[in-house]
């Protein structure tokens, strides 16, 4: 495996690949790790994740520089994302005890009650894009809860890949109970064939989700997917345009772009339209490119080349089919993978842009006429994970928070993951949730015990 810095195309660091015989070795000890780890008591088990915690915030810097390297963002995001798995790891330190705590019921037993047992070995498959909150965003519950993990990351992050599986022992996790699988895609079915692996977790693409999930499906092994979104954003006539615009330049350009819940079809009302478009062309046309380890650096590369390919040709096809392209819609004449921040308006059904995730920098903006029409083409998708809405009104906006099919909706705020609240979608976003007590729960054997 080769880890390539997408901002200047140069190898970083080649990887060995395990083999099949490696793989199946390592998830044998992961296993013997879990059958003492799940008999430890809570308070082991919070003792441990507060020291991960611990790690995380001592050596933030290492870890952020780590990431920007190996896939692009910048710094400064990276380093956030190092925040927010200390914070995930502090949360169910705190709370799991609680959350997986016996449920008494009255039945017609002398005493009867529904406990929470772990599983035992679950496979994350997990993506690029956050490569270090996509994975402590599982496995800090799934641990808590008594569970073991085997993480098989995107193949062009293997250095942070292997340095999470670093923090754990380095904490003080009982050797070998997360661990990590270099391994190519195509041998993630392999790996859920064995007898050792309990359930499986993926965040990625629709095509991947379906795939593992149908695999997995097969042997009656759980899956919790997180795919892909087309998040929408309504702009009301009464939104504060100030706030809405400045949200989402930040939500559209968090990450470049490259993120399930970051915005994406912007559905404004017509007679605010205008002043929404300028906003954002002026916005966007001031973003500073350059090198995302410089801190005055606004606009990084795409994680990889392909990405840019992608990006570009949803683009072009969507100007063919009568998009007005506002600004942007190339690529940047630079060293490294790096795509103009781009606005399009007159986005039709039936354009790329509309219907497809588009994961990068690449702005949407939909015309609608009133209220009703905004829900409807907000609900157009195959997609259902996250969106927002702005407007004065916050009756109003609770009012079409709860008609938009998605799993998450915010009113005048950006869609955004948070360890106190569920994360998932719905439709071809996938399944299942994690985070918040829902997510702890979705890796644990729900047992009824009834005395008489």
């Amino acid at each position: 495996m080769k880890s390539i810095n997408p901002a200047t195309g140069e190898l970083v660091c080649e990887y060995a690949e395990h083999s099949d015989i490696e793989a199946r070795q390592i998830i044998q000890e992961v296993h013997s790790a879990w059958l003492d780890w799940k008999e430890t008591p809570f308070s082991h088990r919070a003792l441990y994740l507060r020291k991960t915690s611990q790690i995380l915030r001592e050596k933030k810097d290492h870890y952020a520089r780590l990431m920007t390297i190996e896939m692009g963002k910048l710094l400064r995001e990276s380093a956030t994302e190092i925040e927010k798995c200390a914070w995930v790891c502090d949360f169910y330190a705190e709370h799991a005890e609680e959350m997986l705590k016996d449920e008494v019921i009255q039945t017609d037993a002398s005493r009867s009650f529904v406990t929470f047992q772990p599983v035992g070995v679950v496979l994350a498959v997990m993506p690029w894009n956050f490569p270090f909150w996509q994975v402590f965003r599982f496995a800090a519950p799934a641990l808590m809860a008594g569970n073991a993990a085997a993480l098989k990351h995107a193949s062009n992050v293997p250095g942070c890949a292997l340095a999470i599986e670093e923090i754990f022992r380095e904490a003080g996790f009982t050797p070998n109970l997360f661990r990590t699988l270099l391994i190519p895609s195509g041998s993630v079915k392999a790996v859920l064939d064995n007898p050792f692996i309990a359930a499986a977790t993926l965040t990625g693409s629709e095509a991947a989700g379906s795939d593992v999930a149908s695999f997995a499906g097969k042997r009656i092994k759980k899956t919790v997917l997180e795919l892909g979104g087309t998040d929408p954003v309504r702009v009301l006539d009464d939104a504060d345009l100030n706030a809405a615009v400045k949200a989402a330049v930040i939500s559209r350009m968090i990450n470049q772009g490259q993120s399930c819940i970051a915005a994406k079809r912007f559905i404004v009302m017509k007679n605010v339209l205008p002043q929404f478009e300028t906003a954002m062309k002026t916005a966007f046309e001031s973003l500073l490119i350059g090198d995302p380890l410089d801190s005055k650096t606004q606009v990084s590369p795409l994680a990889r080349p392909d990405l840019v390919d992608e990006i570009e040709k949803q683009v072009t096809a969507s100007i063919h089919a009568g998009a007005r392209l506002v600004t942007g819609g190339k690529r940047i004449n630079r060293l490294g993978s790096y795509f103009q921040p781009t606005i399009l308006s007159d986005v039709k059904k039936g354009m790329p842009v509309y219907s497809e995730e588009t994961f990068g920098p690449v702005v949407s903006i939909i015309a609608v006429s009133n209220e009703q029409e905004a829900i409807e083409v907000a609900n157009d998708s195959d997609f259902g994970l996250g969106g927002c809405v702005w407007t004065r009104d916050l009756l109003r906006g609770e009012r079409i928070a709860r008609k938009v099919e998605t799993g998450a909706m915010f009113v005048n705020g950006m869609t955004k993951s948070d360890p106190r609240l569920p994360f998932g979608g719905i439709k071809k976003s996938g399944y299942g949730r994690e985070l918040a007590s829902y997510g702890i729960k979705e890796f644990v054997n729900i047992k009824t015990i009834w005395i008489a």
